[in-house]
């Protein structure tokens, strides 16, 4: 019951385009982005103004033989400073189900937008990393499901703390309770991200601790006052 009443707390409301700000549009700087989904990727990065400069190049592809999506560096640019690196989020333009396909940008707007923030989840991961480093993980990630569980839950919390729980809320939800996906599919989900349980653990805490910082800020303003 705890868990049904906080995911109706946090969950998103629906995306309509034309209600969409202008002020998104300066999230475009230094990005590539397909107009069929350039709302749901604009949501996302307005939720990650550490990335503002960054390049990001979001594509579709139909390369991706396992994931849906992936966030990669380009390899051309992984010897720079990490300020100047750049990135793709490569995007299979087909959602396979059992029976069917559906188009990518078909699929709900609150889940797209989850779905993106979880991959800038892991670009901010890579940009805590010197070159070195991200060749490392590159090598680790596909050599063992250890290194995998925790990279894609870095991801997820990542995402989480920049304010967008609500959607990766909506995409696992999407994912695991939906009765056309194959199951191995949804058990490797379950296995390596976060589960929904530990998305609204975060959410809670991370709100409890921005309530007792304001606490605090004016605590500290009323002694200020009182002082003067």
């Amino acid at each position: 019951m705890m868990k049904l009443l906080l995911l109706c707390l946090y969950w998103p409301l629906s995306i309509h385009p034309e209600s969409i700000p202008d002020d998104l549009e300066v999230y475009r700087n230094n990005k590539e982005i397909p107009e069929s989904i350039a709302t749901q990727v604009l949501i996302a990065l307005s939720h990650f103004p550490e990335l503002l400069e960054t390049d990001i190049r979001f594509q579709f592809t139909g390369s991706l033989r396992g994931p849906v999506m992936a966030a990669r560096p380009v390899v051309s640019t992984m010897l720079r400073h990490r300020s100047r690196r750049a990135y793709r989020v490569l995007i299979n333009p087909m959602f396979k189900l059992r029976h069917l396909k559906t188009p990518m940008d078909h699929i709900p707007d609150s889940v797209m937008v989850g779905w993106i923030g979880h991959e800038l989840g892991h670009i901010m991961d890579y940009q805590t990393k010197s070159s070195a480093q991200l060749a490392a993980f590159g090598l680790r990630y596909w050599s063992s499901d250890r290194f995998v569980k925790r990279a894609e839950r870095v991801a997820d919390t990542y995402a989480t703390q920049h304010g967008l729980g609500a959607y990766i809320l909506a995409h696992k939800d999407f994912v695991l309770g939906h009765a056309d996906l194959p199951p191995h599919y949804k058990a490797r989900i379950a296995r390596l991200y976060l589960s929904p349980d530990d998305i609204v653990e975060l959410i809670v805490k991370l709100e409890n601790e921005e309530s007792d910082e304001q606490e605090e800020t004016l605590e500290e303003a009323e002694e200020l006052e009182t002082e003067a």
